[in-house]
């Protein structure tokens, strides 16, 4: 059988050894020294992860679940010993020598990428619009609440504009929400990215979110995100909004190391 070197992750020379289970079919995730850096491998059967065995698994969501977790789980295992680059999923070379020749080329940014995370984890921070509580009602320049409905057909020309009004005031209620929400957990993140916002049919719950971000936060710090959050959600601002996080994570987000040829799902390279 043929084998290609599969890359979870970089990271530098010296952390610990893995011992974590890769992908099914495979060998024993090892490391592969790159000077002053190692990558984190596995060799994999190539005909299993070519560029169209990829595309033909990767419509079956249980297998593409699958790969994710198992990659994920291997880059989670690197980054509890050592600051760690995680690679895209299914990121692939012929063998160890092209793995070699393509991640040396790119040592350079690997290591600015591996000094901006270090000593750092990353947060997700969701706000969605909590169905389940009434907003603040909008007020009028009398200061009277703009009627969610007009009484009578009579009244629907003034009617249609309060209810323009509404969804304006509903807007405007969002924007003010996530605008709080990201300028306390910019107090304590040193970097943020903002993600496309979820619909329903991915989260299954019938709250419409109004911002999906992630914050790289020092590791040392995490009480005080933690103590944030905390208040937040307390903040009578936040009425009809609910805040969700969740970490911490691999700082995923705030990795961009552009490789010139292997990342990706494009199988192996010669």
């Amino acid at each position: 059988m043929t084998y290609a070197t599969y890359v979870y992750a970089v990271r530098r020379t010296g952390g610990p050894e893995i011992h974590s289970p890769g992908h099914d079919g495979g060998g024993p995730v090892r490391l592969l020294p790159l000077g002053s850096l190692t990558a984190v491998v596995q060799d994999v059967p190539a005909a299993e992860f070519t560029g169209e065995a990829l595309r033909q698994r990767f419509t079956d969501r249980l297998d593409l679940e699958r790969c994710a977790r198992t990659h994920h789980r291997v880059v989670s295992a690197a980054a509890a010993g050592a600051a760690t680059v995680p690679l895209p999923l299914a990121t692939l070379y012929a063998n160890d020598v092209r793995t070699k020749v393509v991640l040396e080329e790119h040592a350079e940014l690997l290591s600015e990428a591996l000094h901006r995370v270090a000593g750092h984890v990353e947060w997700a921070v969701k706000v969605h619009r909590d169905t389940a509580v009434p907003l603040l009602e909008p007020e009028t320049e009398t200061g009277t609440p703009v009627p969610d409905e007009p009484a009578t057909g009579r009244e629907y020309p003034a009617g249609a504009g309060d209810r323009r009004g509404n969804s304006d005031g509903r807007q405007e209620s969002a924007l003010d929400a996530v605008d709080l929400v990201d300028r306390v957990v910019r107090t304590v993140a040193v970097a943020s990215v903002r993600r496309p916002l979820h619909g329903v049919e991915l989260t299954g719950r019938d709250r419409p979110q109004v911002m999906n971000g992630a914050y790289l936060v020092p590791r040392d710090d995490e009480r005080l995100l933690t103590a944030a959050l905390d208040t937040l959600r307390l903040d009578p601002r936040l009425s009809g909004f609910a805040v969700e996080t969740s970490g911490p994570w691999v700082p995923y987000s705030f990795v961009s190391v552009a490789l010139a040829e292997g990342a990706g799902r494009d199988g192996a390279r010669a």
